[in-house]
């Protein structure tokens, strides 16, 4: 048992990478995601890197079953039980307006409809001390009522059960006892023991929502990895960018809600401290979306809540943005002019050069009708592209729209660019990040065909190519952390600070996370716990979260001066000012366990020595004799034009660009950015 497998599965294709722990040799391949089975698609990427799955001494996978659920609005049926006088917390929600100039602005729909609230007589005070007992009887009829209606799961959310969650431990015991396993019981504080109602609430339906899905997937692919002589516990990628077992996953299945994207964010701070850079913009293209993350300071851009679909969630999560826009996105007109996105072809019946029935033109026929994909070894020569049909869905669409056909083909490529750099706009220019200041690094079946193009859109001046970019997603999940986050209500006004009980309350959380840790299988060598604090200045709603240099950290004397700049500079780095004399307060504790794997390493291989082939590239309107270039027998510095093909993706290098080999086998390209 000596190999490390990890598998991304994409709406397009599922993407598998099999490391060698003996002799580091790394394999990569891919197979067409099986929508109606997802087993299927597994297991043909899987027999392509090796023969017998109980050579597999570790196992994780990223999942997108949940996130799909939530999108397509295909989630479990779920009752949701609030405590009395609360029932419409979840329906009138927050009165932000996110788009003030939206005339048609309206709120997300509610997961659970109206009816389907059910009030809960019994109360705690904000001090989580009794004034009304629960009303056991009520609790007994909303089971009977999920029961005899047929729900799927009953998500329970009482008031300032995140301070005392007796009551919501004594409903769960009674739904337990009525419904036993056949209904999926959800408590709040067990998804987020953090203040703000409706936050909380939201989050306890969305993890009731997307949970018996992600359960019975994950059921089934233990079983059919059981049944193939898998032996090794199966771990999945959560949304905050650690790994846990699948039996954490199947108790808290909210926390792998963006379990697929996330991994491509772990392998850019892999691929930053590599290149010794501390700051890249990680940018991942496949057939269906284009997701955007960052990696600053060498660790990735974590939040501690989010919103998805316009759903709040309490949870840590990295920040991702994501638009429709891959290599599947079908061109159209509208209104006499070009539109990319976001419907898709997906993988079935996928671009017309796939030869599956799809006659529309995506992207993919556009760099095919351009030149830029080898038809012949596309996906490593798992598929053989039709450029007949790529030309003719091209030249339909350039008949509406009365263009040349090849004009065409550039225009569908320059709007999904300018698209796909807005997405990173987004993260960064508006939120005050110099996209300047960062390298680009491209991977997914599409990305690294058109990182440069973005990346002159943005004015980067480098771009960085991985190893096996189509697949990076996967090789990412095998270089993060087992992660577990715990958290601990402390609503304390600077005047009132006791030090020293921060600390111990800090060092009982580190307790349970090392536990966590040992609960994973973490050596004690490779186990660490970080802390921090959600600050305020009095007054505020909203916190900031400040790292802690250890749990013992309060205790010390000169704490509260110290913790009060460092708020004061987090608060200027975030909003432009800050108010040093203005008294604090804490709200929140958090203790964070990281339980570290072995790294991979790149086994040194000889570049292989093969003559390139050389075709006509479109670029900017004029072809040019561009050299096909297998990436296996790339060295040294060239320029471009070069196409460059290898198993997993395909490199675009325009004109006017030099390309890099260095000592990790990484492609580095300085891009000719305008001045």
């Amino acid at each position: 048992m000596t190999y490390r497998v990890a598998m991304d599965i994409g709406g397009t294709f599922t993407d598998v990478v099999c490391y060698d722990d003996r002799t580091g040799a790394l394999a990569a391949a891919k197979a067409p995601t099986t929508p109606g089975d997802l087993t299927e698609g597994v297991f043909a990427a899987l027999d392509r890197v090796m023969d017998d799955p109980a050579a597999i001494a570790f196992f994780v996978h990223g999942t997108t079953q949940g996130l799909n659920a939530l999108l397509e609005r295909k989630g479990a049926r779920v009752l949701l039980l609030a405590g009395q006088g609360s029932r419409d917390v979840y329906q009138i929600a927050r009165g932000n307006r996110d788009r003030m100039f939206d005339l048609r602005y309206r709120k997300p729909a509610p997961l659970v409809p109206r009816q389907d609230v059910m009030e809960v007589g019994g109360r705690l005070d904000w001090r989580g001390e009794e004034l009304a007992p629960l009303d056991e009887r009520a609790v007994r009829r909303a089971a009977r009522r999920a029961r005899e209606e047929g729900f799927d799961a009953v998500a329970v959310c009482l008031l300032f059960s995140f301070v005392n969650p007796a009551h919501e431990l004594r409903a769960g015991e009674i739904l337990h006892d009525e419904l036993g396993d056949d209904v999926m019981v959800v408590l709040s504080h067990e998804v987020a023991r953090e203040w703000r109602e409706y936050e909380r609430t939201s989050s306890a339906v969305l993890e009731a929502y997307t949970g018996p899905i992600v359960r019975r997937y994950l059921a089934g692919v233990g079983q059919r990895f059981t049944e193939r002589g898998l032996t090794v516990p199966i771990h999945v990628m959560q949304s905050s960018g650690g790994l846990v077992d699948a039996a954490h996953a199947t108790r808290h299945p909210l926390q792998t809600l963006l379990s697929g994207p996330v991994g491509g964010t772990m392998g850019g701070v892999a691929a930053a401290r590599l290149l010794g850079r501390d700051n890249v913009i990680c940018v991942d293209m496949g057939g269906t979306s284009f997701d955007v993350s960052l990696v600053v300071d060498g660790r990735p851009d974590v939040s501690a809540e989010a919103r998805v679909e316009g759903h709040p969630v309490l949870m840590p999560i990295v920040n991702l943005h994501t638009i429709g826009a891959g290599g599947g996105s079908i061109a159209y007109h509208e209104a006499g002019a070009l539109r990319v996105g976001p419907r898709s072809a997906g993988a079935d019946p996928g671009p017309a050069c796939y030869a599956r029935g799809g006659t529309q033109a995506t992207v993919t026929d556009a760099n095919v009708a351009l030149g830029r994909v080898d038809p012949a070894w596309f996906a490593g020569g798992l598929m053989t592209l039709d450029v007949d049909a790529a030309d003719t869905a091209i030249a339909t669409l350039a008949e509406q729209l009365g263009l040349d056909p090849l004009q065409l083909a550039e225009g569908i490529c320059a709007v999904a660019n300018a698209k796909m750099a807005q997405a990173i706009r987004t993260l960064t220019v508006e939120h005050g990040i110099e996209p300047r200041e960062f390298a680009l690094v491209a991977f997914g079946g599409a990305g690294a065909m058109h990182a440069v193009f973005i990346a002159r859109e943005l004015g980067v001046s480098e771009v960085v190519i991985p190893r096996i970019p189509g697949a990076f997603s996967a090789w990412g999940m095998l270089e993060a952390e087992v992660r577990r986050d715990l958290t601990h209500p402390y609503f304390r006004p600077q005047d009132s600070l006791d030090g020293a009980d921060m600390a111990r309350t800090l060092a009982r959380l580190e307790a349970r996370a090392i536990d966590a840790l040992t609960g994973q299988s973490v050596p004690e060598d490779r186990r660490r716990v970080e802390h921090a604090v959600d600050m305020r200045y009095e007054g505020q709603d909203y916190t900031l979260t400040i790292p802690l240099r250890d749990a013992d950290e309060p205790a010390e004397p000169e704490f509260l001066a110290e913790i009060a700049a460092r708020y004061a500079e987090a608060h200027t780095a975030r909003y432009g000012h800050a108010t040093p004399e203005a008294p604090v307060e804490f709200v929140l504790l958090r203790s964070t366990g990281f339980g570290t794997f072995p790294r991979t390493r790149a086994a040194h291989e000889e570049p292989g020595h093969t003559t390139p082939a050389l075709r006509d590239v479109i670029f900017d309107g004029e072809a040019h004799r561009t050299p096909v270039l297998r990436r296996a027998s790339l060295t040294g510095e060239f320029a471009g034009p070069a196409i460059v093909v290898e198993d997993t993706a395909t490199t675009v290098i325009p004109p006017g660009c030099l390309a890099t080999v260095d000592d990790h086998g990484f492609l580095i390209i300085k891009v000719d950015t305008p001045q």
